[in-house]
């Protein structure tokens, strides 16, 4: 799968006074990708496209060149403390992602080039907590590694942080485009992660992204490359032989990745929606076969009062129990951090 090229660009005028911005603009216009201007990253009007599914594919394959000027990070739990934001928005296609819903109509990407002021940003969250140790997940809003072969900002960041005594990164990635990665001075200090599904999951709701045995291999570089690695099983689906399936994922991953790698961690989560979230899915991907039946499901209330619907309790025990049971066949010295 070859890396994403946008096929039009936006910038701000600001993001122009900084050598990140200058030169991703420079480089667009010379590749001949139509370079517009905008008043905010936040406001990108006149997208191509006649119909609302034709503008959002086309939004898919928009960047925004923009200046983050909120400085105030996000809080990031379970995964971390905070949000690092490096960049809004992703050019996978995945059909249950939460982004389809939190950017609402603002699916195309952005990308921050006031790189120092975000650093600097960090560098004071983490001397407030020390000498505790302070997280930062920069994959919230994104998946950085999609982009790094654009704007080298993720490199920046792992070594950053591999300067910072108290500092952690951790991210999240379903592409195998990690090159850039492998000789970063990390010290350690990032944690590497890889979303990893069912084959039939992946196949079925993931197009646009890296398939899963590239992202696999490209694990097995990182972990040679000396990062602590991750693994996410996100979203868990229940489906017509999902054990065999899932099973299979985990011989696969123990095919690939040394059994005794030390510091292995796995993060499990179930696939959940909202009422919300259903409708702009069957709207943007109308022929998915996303099973998201309330009658199926748990009400579960958010901090906000948001109902999702979950799996009910004998399924999640059930998903618990199977789970648990093939990482610590495969996986023994590994740690599940959490199973939601």
């Amino acid at each position: 799968m070859k890396p994403f090229q946008p096929d039009l660009v936006y910038a701000e005028p600001g993001a122009l006074e900084y050598p990140l911005g200058r030169e991703l603009y420079e480089r667009f216009r010379s590749m001949g990708i139509p370079v517009r201007m905008t008043t905010s990253h936040n406001r990108v009007t006149g997208l191509p496209g006649k119909t609302e599914a034709e503008k959002y594919r086309i939004a898919k394959r928009t960047l925004v060149i923009g200046v983050r000027k909120t400085l105030r990070f996000d809080t990031s739990k379970p995964s971390a403390e905070y949000a690092l934001p490096l960049a809004t928005g992703c050019m996978g296609h995945c059909h249950y992602c939460y982004l389809q819903t939190t950017l609402g109509n603002r699916p195309y990407i952005r990308v921050y080039v006031n790189l120092e002021d975000i650093f600097n940003a960090a560098k004071s969250y983490i001397d407030e907590r020390a000498p505790e140790v302070t997280r930062f997940e920069a994959s919230c809003t994104t998946d950085p590694v999609g982009l790094e072969h654009l704007t080298g900002s993720l490199r920046q960041a792992i070594e950053f942080m591999g300067r910072q005594e108290f500092g952690r990164l951790r991210f999240v990635t379903k592409y195998a485009h990690i090159d850039p990665l492998l000789r970063a001075d990390h010290r350690g200090h990032t944690r590497f992660r890889f979303s990893v599904n069912a084959p039939s999951v992946t196949t079925r709701f993931e197009p646009g992204t890296s398939p899963l045995e590239e992202r696999i291999r490209a694990a097995a570089r990182v972990a040679e490359a000396g990062y602590p690695l991750g693994f996410i099983v996100a979203p868990i689906m229940l489906f017509n032989g999902w054990k065999t399936e899932y099973e299979e994922l985990f011989r696969l991953l123990a095919k690939m990745i040394p059994p005794d790698l030390p510091d292995l961690t796995f993060e499990l989560i179930t696939h959940r929606f909202t009422q919300a979230a259903k409708r702009v899915i069957e709207k943007r991907y109308p022929k998915t076969g996303l099973e998201m039946d309330e009658n199926l499901r748990k009400k579960k209330w958010g901090k906000h009062g948001h109902v999702k619907y979950v799996y009910p309790d004998e399924r999640m025990q059930e998903i618990r129990s199977s789970m648990e049971g093939w990482i610590s066949r495969w996986f023994p010295h590994a740690v599940i951090q959490y199973l939601t």
